[in-house]
């Protein structure tokens, strides 16, 4: 099957670009083992835990020789500012990725449906779908199979999409012809370095996760560092600021997918009613959510630390005090506790 025909069929699914691309990711295998070598990759140790097999294709899945590559846009077009909520510090700020359906499913299904209707056009073939669900190295396939760059904060670009856009791909193994790498387009610009509010890009295409916002509310399951905590603002889950920044976004395109759509006023809610939910609120809310995954206790924790850096306000003091004698989870207590100080401060001030 000719790769205008692999396209047109990813289309007709909605993935916004097909590519293909073969199984040597020698290169990225080296920066990844460099990567983990400087521990820059925090709790996530599960990102070292398979060995080889995340950059080997064929040791995950064997007889692998080939990856089809897709991109799925997911930028809602319905959602408040994201640079107007960020300046908004009583308002919450969610990664613009995660307002809607969990990506995993939906994307997952499609993958499935592809294989299905490829299937249907040349006969059975072994194969597999990921996104983002397993030991795969899927910015680099995705850089050789031409959807788009690796740009310095570590995503994905493209110059029709910006990196508004989610990553999936089909293991398989048909010995498909490769569709080629496209050129690097970031020039001397370093606005994601400069803008990143920790300071988490040590340089270009080196992040250290430690420092990164959308690692601090979502992977990491400690408590947050101190120094940290003030620079996240009102940041409870993940951090878009250097896609906000990025020149190449102004050419991003918004889903039509309903799944990405806006849900339960995520775009723009206030602090103090996600704070004042009950765990059972939150579990029912966003059921579906990708959200869902972090736990009760540690959205608790990460809507504490941007109350404690939001204005004085008497409200938030008394709602920080309430829920600090509701709970009893000594992680959450803590970053109470510390929203509640630094609301004091605030006061004094």
């Amino acid at each position: 099957m000719r790769l205008e025909q692999l396209q047109a069929l990813g289309q007709s699914l909605g993935f916004n670009a097909v590519g293909i691309s073969n199984i040597d990711l020698s290169l990225a295998e080296q920066r990844l083992l460099d990567w983990l070598a400087q521990g820059y990759h925090g709790d996530m140790a599960w990102m070292a835990h398979h060995g080889t097999k995340r950059s080997r294709p064929a040791e995950l899945v064997p007889n692998t020789l080939s990856v089809i590559s897709v991109r799925m846009d997911y930028l809602p077009p319905d959602s408040a500012d994201a640079v107007m909520i960020l300046n908004h510090p009583e308002c919450a700020y969610i990664s613009r990725y995660a307002l809607g359906r969990d990506y995993h499913k939906v994307i997952r299904q499609r993958l499935e449906k592809f294989t299905q209707l490829l299937q249907a056009e040349i006969g059975s073939f072994g194969y597999r779908v990921f996104t983002d669900s397993a030991p795969v190295l899927e910015k680099p396939i995705a850089v050789k199979a031409g959807l788009g760059w690796m740009g310095k904060h570590t995503n994905i670009l493209s110059r029709e999409a910006g990196s508004w856009f989610f990553l999936g791909e089909i293991y398989t193994d048909l010995p498909l012809s490769e569709t080629g790498s496209v050129a690097a387009h970031c020039g001397q610009c370093t606005a994601c370095l400069d803008v990143c509010p920790t300071q988490a890009i040590l340089a270009p295409y080196t992040l250290d996760a430690r420092r990164c916002i959308s690692y601090l509310t979502i992977e990491h399951q400690g408590s947050i560092p101190l120094a940290l905590r003030p620079l996240m603002g009102n940041r409870i889950y993940g951090c878009d600021d250097c896609q906000l920044i990025c020149p190449w976004n102004r050419f991003a395109q918004t889903s039509p997918e309903a799944d990405f759509a806006v849900r339960n006023g995520l775009d723009s809610a206030r602090l103090t009613e996600l704070f004042g939910w009950s765990e059972q609120t939150f579990m029912r809310k966003l059921e579906g959510s990708p959200i869902r995954r972090i736990g009760y206790a540690r959205w608790l924790r990460n809507i504490a630390v941007a109350l404690g850096n939001a204005p004085f306000s008497g409200t938030i003091l008394t709602l920080l005090q309430q829920k600090r004698a509701e709970v009893d989870d000594a992680l959450v207590q803590e970053h109470i506790q510390w929203a509640i100080e630094q609301q004091k401060q605030g006061d004094r001030r």
